[in-house]
């Protein structure tokens, strides 16, 4: 994909359903009694991966455009898999259905491509295991390919030593088929799109924070039975992201984004883009299943360098890469802090983002958890995906207000998240 400067991106954008809670959806809806109607799923690849591991382990979901049907079988109605489960490039599916099968009666494995086979699992397999789970990494080194056997689970109380939805999803998952509670202590809140789906389905579940710190709890109790539910999803905060950067860097813009979710675990970037003297206004708010939805309005802004660090970092960490490219074009220095788990993402965050800014003609020093940018010009260059989504996205964004052409290498790889992408934007020209 090649691109080039432009000005005047102006109109309406519908994002496709966000990641997160479309995989949930599958899951849950799978291991809940009855059918589970999913309106606005994200046929993204990632998404597509929980669907045909959930149909190996003999759950009947009917796909109709973005409409999706799960035929629930309950809690223990999953049946053995007759071959590995092809999780893909999906961290999210490899980790939350490693706590669905911790529970259940029969043998498993699961694999992935390469980039997701090099990915720590060891954040799961130490909790799992922990609860009596027979989990482990086939090739004995904190990956996968992982097997699993069965096992009887006891609650346990985890504290983690890093703020992951994933990990939190997973544990309690897997304290759905547990004898007693199981609980997880995060050193800070990430993304609870879990606890407030498991809810709608009828899990006892429930979430507190400490009040001399910044530590979130959610605790879960095994119950009897889960329930199909009608989902609408929200369109994805992280998808909405390049749009939102796009209307704030490229001159004359104004871009509506409808119907997004922004649940506060997820939407640091508005306080990140408003802070940096972002043009951001919210309207049409409302709350749908537990979920926090609005329309946002972006308009071109004059930003400034700002530090991002702390307790916002969980909510926005799937969007570093695309504010770093806000930051390489605005008036001063960012200082990106606190970030480690960027280097355990499809790539090493950290690296592609700084090597491919450096490419473009920006200034920018990589850290051990993070980046200092300061902004300026930038110019035209060829950018190495390395097959990771976001850093396509985020940098066809960088090429919009670059000197010159940039050429946005194995592009494909958006497919992941939003098979669309580019599509969404011939529509704002």
């Amino acid at each position: 994909m090649e691109l080039c400067n432009i000005t005047g991106l102006k109109g309406k954008v519908q994002v496709p359903g966000d990641k997160s809670i479309s995989h949930r959806s599958i899951m849950f809806g799978s291991i809940a009694s009855g059918d589970t109607e999913v309106h606005n799923f994200l046929e993204g690849a990632d998404c597509l991966a929980t669907i045909r591991c959930f149909r190996t382990l003999g759950i009947d979901i009917e796909e109709n455009g973005s409409v999706v049907t799960v035929h629930g079988k309950g809690l223990h109605g999953l049946s053995a898999p007759t071959d590995i489960l092809d999780v893909g490039n999906s961290g999210t599916t490899t980790r939350l259905l490693s706590g669905i099968l911790a529970g259940q009666n029969f043998e498993s494995k699961l694999s992935g491509d390469e980039s997701l086979n090099s990915r720590p699992m060891k954040r799961i397999i130490t909790p799992l295991t922990q609860m009596g789970a027979h989990i482990s990494s086939i090739l004995r080194n904190g990956c996968a390919p992982l097997y699993i056997s069965p096992s009887s689970l006891h609650g346990i109380h985890y504290n983690s030593p890093v703020a992951s939805a994933q990990v939190k999803s997973c544990i309690l998952l897997a304290g759905l088929y547990a004898e007693g509670e199981t609980s997880v202590t995060e050193p800070s809140l990430s993304r609870n799109h879990t606890e407030l789906m498991l809810k709608e389905f009828g899990a006892d579940i429930s979430s507190s924070h400490a009040l001399d710190s910044t530590e979130s709890t959610a605790r879960i109790k095994p119950c009897r039975e889960l329930y199909g539910q009608k989902i609408t999803v929200p369109g994805d905060i992280s998808s909405a992201a390049y749009f939102i950067a796009a209307g704030l860097i490229v001159p004359d813009s104004e871009i509506l984004i409808e119907n997004v979710g922004i649940n506060p675990t997820r939407s640091g970037i508005l306080r990140v883009c408003e802070d940096m003297g972002g043009d951001i206004t919210l309207l049409n708010e409302r709350v749908e299943a537990g979920e926090k939805i609005a329309d946002i309005l972006v308009r071109t802004s004059q930003l400034h360098g700002i530090t991002i660090k702390g307790d916002i970092i969980p909510t926005l960490i799937d969007e570093i890469p695309v504010i770093a490219v806000m930051a390489a074009v605005a008036e001063g220095t960012t200082v990106i802090k606190d970030a480690a788990e960027l280097k355990v993402k499809e790539t090493d965050r950290i690296e592609t983002v700084t090597d491919n800014l450096k490419a473009m003609g920006c200034n920018v020093t990589p850290t051990p958890d993070g980046m200092i940018i300061t902004g300026g010009k930038l110019k035209g260059a060829s950018i190495h995906t390395l097959l990771d989504h976001r850093i396509a996205m985020a940098f066809s964004i960088a090429a919009l207000v670059a000197e010159g052409n940039t050429k946005i290498l194995d592009s494909k790889c958006v497919d992941v998240s939003y098979p669309t992408f580019y599509d969404t934007f011939e529509g704002l020209l």
